[in-house]
């Protein structure tokens, strides 16, 4: 019987239904594979800030080996992929340009455009399939469908059922995998899974998506998340039954958690993962530290025979993996290597607000360095997408961004986990500052007038915080446009210290693995801790944990004695990874209020309580529900109380002098 594969994402069902009558693959000759990817570029047009550190760089003016340039940026990410894509023709070998997910959220650009600048720019890029990410769900499924349907290239996503969800379930680009058969360079799509091309290789790319989606985002509608581990083995098993001998799995699931993807699934040869930011691969020589997960890291799979190797390329369009992949002639993977390489600007400075370009003589010295540099590549910008860029969105951007409103001494790091890219064991100085803001402004007098009652302290999860703070001037726009874009409304609740501790170890214990995805750890102000590593990679403990009171004296937080929390909604609705708090509000009154502007006036919105339905969450209000998508009403109160607290209290910009987080890794 023929089959072809539906252009709609595939139910487990139908996967595994078609498996008994399906052809062996024969044996083909040795093919390489090669694989230029990226993940998780987050709408990063423009360049990011990046310091080079190394003893080399010293002297000529550079102070303690340190050069401040820029990384990366869509229009540099396009020279690279250009330069690559021509190598790959030049020579006739096979390549595929790949995309992890998370285009969508980021920047100023995303605020200002949706997804549909980011449709502008990628389809320059001539990728040939890119995996929906968990920000790719930010806004709504009509959004979503229509960023899918503008792009030049497949959406994937084979876990992923649409069939109740009427604006994707027809979008004909959402799909679980594509075909291509390879002669050389040339590639050719492959529509008919039972009619493969003779004597060419053929690739399935099969894109994978998070199976705790909906927990993630409050947005996906009707759309049902299938498990990854069921759906990876029914998909690869349909495919090699079918005669396709080589499986790529287009991943947004983490580095961790493609590991133990691969150690429990037969036959996927690659791995081209996202959403943890992992940058693998050893960057000691700039400062930026050794990933515990070598890139292009081979995993044994369970039946003891076939090997799968996972990569991963960083984050924010500062880097791009490339990695070949050598087949042996049954299809298995013979041999695979390759690199994560961040891209520099030919631009060097000695001052972290880059007003201070380096000599000649000193800037020979960092080009001659960097040339040097395995994982290090000067990459010039496309001409025409940065022309682009800079003509039809950047007026509105920096329209958008407004007055200044403070200075910014320093480079304020924001590593989600403590120990990241060789930050101390404290972390971040941006999400302390985040949460310091937010109990600055929920004992404002403002907000007093409809509370009564002082707030204790703050948590911050890093992930909802999503970006650094650059040394230079700080404008009144960007809290809300770049580093808290989600719109969230702030919550007061009341929690007992016995909740505080178990969110605080059960979130800190599950960004220990190596590649785990961190966005979930905690931050706070007027709140400290240390945990403690007791065995590598697997658990831990909480050792301290305090508050300071109003008369700035440190208190042990006492598991039997309720305090009065500040938090974004989404924290408090205990997403993604918090259920520590959704669990508490099921035990106890929390007293909790949500607070937002109606019509330019605070108002509160005080929650009966909270329920789940599956994976989502839903707020039920003691009187008229908050419904941030009303005419008048606007919940970005997180970004609101940051700008105050900056204008008002915080000019220059400078972290916090009490260190929050103490994380004691075990090595």
């Amino acid at each position: 019987m023929r089959s072809t594969f539906t252009p709609r994402p595939v139910l487990i069902a139908a996967l595994c239904s078609a498996l008994l009558a399906c052809p062996l693959a024969r044996a083909e000759s040795g093919f390489v594979l090669n694989i230029a990817h990226m993940n998780d570029t987050h709408s990063k047009f423009d360049p990011v800030d990046g310091v080079l550190r190394n003893p080399a760089l010293s002297g000529g003016g550079i102070e303690n080996g340190t050069v401040y340039t820029r990384l990366g940026g869509y229009p540099r990410l396009l020279g690279m992929t250009k330069t690559l894509q021509a190598d790959a023709r030049q020579h006739n070998q096979a390549l595929l340009t790949l995309h992890a997910g998370d285009a969508w959220q980021g920047s100023g650009y995303f605020k200002l455009n949706e997804g549909m600048a980011n449709a502008d720019l990628l389809n320059q890029f001539g990728f040939d399939a890119m995996v929906l990410g968990n920000h790719e769900f930010d806004l709504n499924n009509q959004k979503l469908a229509r960023f899918i349907q503008a792009v030049n290239f497949p959406l994937l996503a084979v876990n992923l059922d649409a069939s109740q969800e009427p604006v994707l379930k027809d979008v004909a680009n959402l799909k679980p995998f594509v075909l291509f058969a390879f002669d050389g360079n040339q590639k050719t799509a492959v529509a008919d899974l039972d009619r493969l091309p003779k004597g060419k290789p053929v690739v399935a790319v099969v894109g994978l998506i998070l199976e705790d989606m909906s927990d993630i985002s409050p947005t996906t509608g009707k759309l049902r998340f299938a498990k990854e581990v069921a759906s990876a083995q029914a998909t690869v098993d349909l495919l090699k039954a079918k005669g396709v001998t080589k499986v790529v799995l287009l991943t947004h699931l983490g580095n961790q958690r493609d590991l133990e993807l691969a150690a429990q699934v037969n036959g996927i040869d690659v791995i081209v993962g996202g959403h943890s930011h992992s940058l693998l691969g050893d960057f000691s020589n700039v400062g930026m530290g050794k990933s515990p997960t070598r890139y292009a890291q081979m995993v044994a799979n369970p039946d003891g025979k076939g090997r799968t190797c996972v990569v991963q390329a960083g984050s924010n369009s500062e880097s791009m993996g490339t990695v070949k992949v050598s087949f042996a002639g049954d299809g298995r993977v013979r041999a695979c290597a390759g690199k994560t390489t961040l891209l520099v600007s030919d631009e060097f400075y000695r001052d972290a607000a880059r007003r201070e370009p380096l000599s000649d003589k000193a800037r020979a010295t960092v080009v001659r360095f960097v040339d040097r540099q395995g994982n290090l590549q000067r990459v010039n910008e496309d001409i025409r997408l940065r022309a682009f860029v800079d003509i039809r969105y950047k007026p509105a951007l920096e329209k958008a961004y407004g007055q200044v409103i403070a200075s910014v001494p320093e480079t304020l790091i924001n590593p989600r986990r403590p120990g990241d890219n060789k930050s101390d064991r404290h972390g971040s100085d941006v999400a302390p500052l985040v949460s310091e803001s937010q109990l600055w402004w929920a004992n404002s007098a403002a907000v007093q007038k409809l509370l009564g009652k002082p707030v204790d302290f703050a948590l911050t999860s890093v992930g909802g915080v999503r970006t650094e703070i650059a040394a230079g001037e700080w404008r009144e726009g960007e809290a809300g446009l770049t580093l808290l874009p989600f719109k969230n409304p702030l919550t007061v609740l009341t929690l007992r210290g016995s909740d505080v501790r178990a969110l605080i170890s059960e979130t800190v214990t599950a960004t220990l693995p190596a590649g785990s995805h961190a966005g979930k750890f905690p931050y706070g102000s007027r709140l400290r801790y240390v945990f403690q590593e007791t065995v590598a990679n697997k658990q831990g403990e909480l050792v301290q944990l305090d508050w300071q009171d109003q008369n700035g004296q440190w208190q042990p937080i006492r598991d039997d004695v309720r305090y009065r929390v500040v938090m974004n909604s989404y924290c408090a609705n205990g997403n993604d990874g918090w259920d520590a708090l959704f669990r508490a509000q099921q035990q106890a009154a929390s007293e909790r209020v949500d607070l937002a502007s109606v019509d330019g006036s605070l108002k509160a919105f005080p929650v009966e309580k909270i329920s789940r339905r599956g994976d989502l969450v839903d707020v039920h209000y003691q009187g008229s529900p908050l419904d941030c998508a009303a005419k008048g009403v606007s919940c970005s109160t997180d970004a609101a109380a940051f700008t105050g607290f900056v204008r008002e209290a915080r000019n220059p910009l400078l972290p916090l002098q009490d260190k929050v987080v103490t994380l004691q890794r075990s090595r």
